[in-house]
C-alpha cells in the first residue's frame, strides 16, 4: 500500500494525461466494436465538440489547482477532516477517503446541479448530447468545471484528504466517468457483479434519458451506493433510453460550440415533462 501511496503522491503529469487519453482511446475502441446504439452521426465532429470541453475542463482545473493543493495541505497540517481524526491504516484511509470524496465531490455536486436552476443552466450542456459515448464524460461547460472544482474543494476540506488521496480519487473519477458514459451495454450478469462496486454504463445511461423524472436519477460517478441510499436509483433497459434533454432538442443548439457556451446565459426553459397542461375551456 505504501508503494501505491508513494506513486500517487508523486504521480507525473504525463501519467495523469495518459489516464485521460488512454481511457478515451480504450473505450472508444470497445464501443466501436460492440456499441449499444448504432449512432448515425459524424463521430469525429461529435468528438471534436466534446474534446473542446475536455480542454476547457483541463485549463480550469490547472489554473485552480494551487487552491486544491493548499486546501489539502492545510487540512493535513491542522488535523481537519475525516481521515485526519482517526489514525486509519493506509488501506482504510484510502477506502474512507475515496468514498467521502466521491459522495461530496461527485454525487452531491451532481445532485445539486440538478436542483439549483442557475447551476442546472451550466450542467445541462452535458445533457444536450444526443449521442452519449465515452467522449461525453468530459462535456462540461467551463462554468460547470468551476462549480465542480468548488465541490471538490469542499470534499477535500471535509475529508482532510492528503494530495496522494486526491490524485487517486481524480484518477478513479476520470477513468470511471469514461467507462460509464461509453456506448456499451454490459451483459446482465456482469452489470450485476460490477454494479456492486462501481457505477456501470447500464446504470449511468439511464441518467441521460431526455425527460424527467428519469433525468433526476442515478447521479453516481464512482460508487453506486449513494443513489440507493438516498432513493435516487432507477433501472431502465438500455435500449429504451433516449439521449438528450427535452428543453433543447434542436441540433442547431446542441451541436455547435458557440451556442452551447451561450446556453447558461439564456432565459431558463422549463422541462417539457414539468409543464402543467392548460385547463380546458368550456
Amino acid at each position: 500500500m505504501e508503494r501505491i501511496v508513494d506513486y500517487f503522491e508523486h504521480i507525473p503529469s504525463l501519467h495523469r494525461s495518459l489516464i485521460l487519453i488512454g481511457g478515451i482511446t480504450l473505450f472508444w475502441v470497445i464501443e466501436s466494436a460492440v456499441p449499444l446504439f448504432q449512432f448515425n452521426y459524424r463521430k469525429t465532429h461529435h468528438a471534436g465538440i466534446n474534446f473542446f470541453f475536455t480542454i476547457t475542463t483541463i485549463v480550469v482545473n490547472f489554473v485552480m489547482a494551487v487552491l486544491l493543493l493548499r486546501t489539502s495541505d492545510w487540512t493535513v497540517q491542522h488535523g481537519v477532516g475525516l481521515v485526519q481524526w482517526v489514525n486509519w491504516p493506509l488501506w482504510a484511509e484510502a477506502i474512507v477517503g475515496l468514498l467521502a470524496l466521491d459522495l461530496i465531490g461527485a454525487w452531491l455536486a451532481h445532485f445539486t446541479e440538478h436542483k439549483v436552476k442557475w447551476m442546472w443552466s451550466f450542467h445541462l450542456i452535458h445533457h444536450t448530447d444526443t449521442y452519449v459515448d465515452t467522449t461525453t464524460a468530459n462535456r462540461h461547460h467551463p462554468g460547470e468545471s468551476v462549480i465542480r472544482f468548488g465541490f471538490t474543494m469542499l470534499a477535500v476540506l471535509v475529508t482532510g484528504a492528503p494530495m496522494w488521496l486526491v490524485f487517486m480519487y481524480q484518477a478513479f473519477s476520470v477513468a470511471l466517468s469514461q467507462f460509464n458514459h461509453a456506448n456499451i451495454e454490459l451483459p446482465r450478469w456482469a452489470d450485476r457483479l460490477l454494479g456492486l462496486l462501481i457505477v456501470t454504463p447500464n446504470m449511468h445511461h439511464v441518467h441521460h434519458h431526455y425527460r424527467l423524472p428519469v433525468t433526476n436519477t442515478n447521479y453516481g460517478n464512482i460508487f453506486p451506493y449513494w443513489d440507493r441510499l438516498f432513493g435516487t436509483y432507477h433501472e431502465m433497459p438500455g435500449r429504451d433510453v433516449q439521449y438528450g434533454i427535452d428543453t433543447h432538442p434542436d441540433p442547431r443548439e446542441h451541436s455547435h460550440i458557440g451556442r452551447l457556451l451561450k446556453i447558461p446565459f439564456q432565459p431558463y426553459r422549463q422541462p417539457v415533462s414539468e409543464t402543467k397542461p392548460e385547463p380546458e375551456r368550456v
